[in-house]
């Protein structure tokens, strides 16, 4: 029997929502019938039919609707939009998004290199725009040194960190990756540590796990960059550390509550902040590479 593909990507932010582009490459893929629709309410009236879905969410329930499913599908690479394994029915396989890593890694490569080249420094003085900061460049030198040489820890060594960290040795960078068998160590790794990227989700026991103490053991040349969850730093000890200069910098793409609203530590014009709103894996290439991903490992011919 004939394939049903049925899509729903209907997100408020331009790259997560499918496009005429999008679905045609998506048609390239396959060898069936594609139903893309804008809605819950269409969604479900569609899931009768369909053997793949790929979407944004689904709730357990909706699995009664879908006597022919067999592969269930979601771009994000998180865990909180979509029933637990456990909750599955038999013959229905789950699948995650794996391709971030290769948008997410520039961001992260993007933040580090505009650090230590001074490219903040250099705005901040265009910004104040004052006579002597047109050509501020004999105390300049000062602001600017060089990625490669320098130790990132990687909090999360999973197919983003990992991906993340092959670029950044490519860069000359040392890389050492924490995951949750050699956790113990992160401690002792972050004292001598220039960088710690956080790349952790969220279901995993992962609350606060950059907490006061952590930050303490930090270089006062250190950067924090987090493009994981926001629920693993502690955001009042963070905002604490930067005001007193215990650190150096954080780059932040995530926070524990989203949209980020003024109750947050970070939310203020914390010295060292930089914000991110939950973008480092926008790209116009966003859903295309997922696609490619799912065709890639069999995924759309099962």
């Amino acid at each position: 029997m004939m394939n049903r593909y049925l899509i729903w990507l209907n997100w408020p932010e331009p790259p997560f929502r499918l496009n005429a582009s999008d679905l045609n490459e998506f048609r390239s893929l396959v060898k069936g019938e594609v139903v893309a629709v804008r809605s819950e309410r269409a969604f479900l009236k569609e899931l009768q039919s369909a053997t793949h879905a790929v979407c944004w969410e689904f709730r357990k329930e909706w699995f009664a609707k879908a006597p022919r499913l067999r592969v269930l599908a979601t771009p994000g690479a998180g865990r909180e939009l979509l029933p637990t394994d456990d909750e599955l029915p038999d013959g229905v396989r789950k699948v995650h998004g794996e391709f971030h890593g290769a948008i997410m890694s520039e961001t992260v490569i993007a933040y580090m290199l505009a650090w230590c080249r001074g490219l903040f420094t250099a705005y901040d003085w265009q910004k104040e725009g004052g006579q002597d900061d047109l050509w501020r460049r004999a105390d300049f030198g000062n602001y600017c040194y060089s990625l490669a040489g320098t130790k990132a820890v990687i909090l999360g060594y999973g197919n983003i960190g990992r991906t993340t960290g092959k670029k950044l040795k490519a860069l000359g960078v040392s890389v050492t990756g924490i995951r949750r068998r050699n956790i113990a160590e992160l401690p002792d790794a972050v004292s001598d540590a220039d960088w710690l990227i956080c790349v952790l989700p969220s279901d995993t026991g992962t609350d606060n796990m950059v907490d006061g103490r952590l930050l303490r053991r930090m270089k006062k040349s250190a950067v924090i960059v987090n493009v994981g969850r926001g629920n693993a730093i502690d955001e009042a000890a963070l905002a604490d550390a930067l005001r007193m200069r215990r650190i150096a910098a954080a780059f932040l793409d995530v926070f524990k509550k989203e949209p980020l609203t003024q109750e947050s530590p970070l939310a203020a014009d914390v010295p060292g902040l930089f914000r991110y709103p939950h973008g480092s894996a926008f790209s116009p290439e966003y859903l295309k590479l997922f696609f490619r991903e799912l065709a890639v490992h069999g995924f759309l011919s099962e």
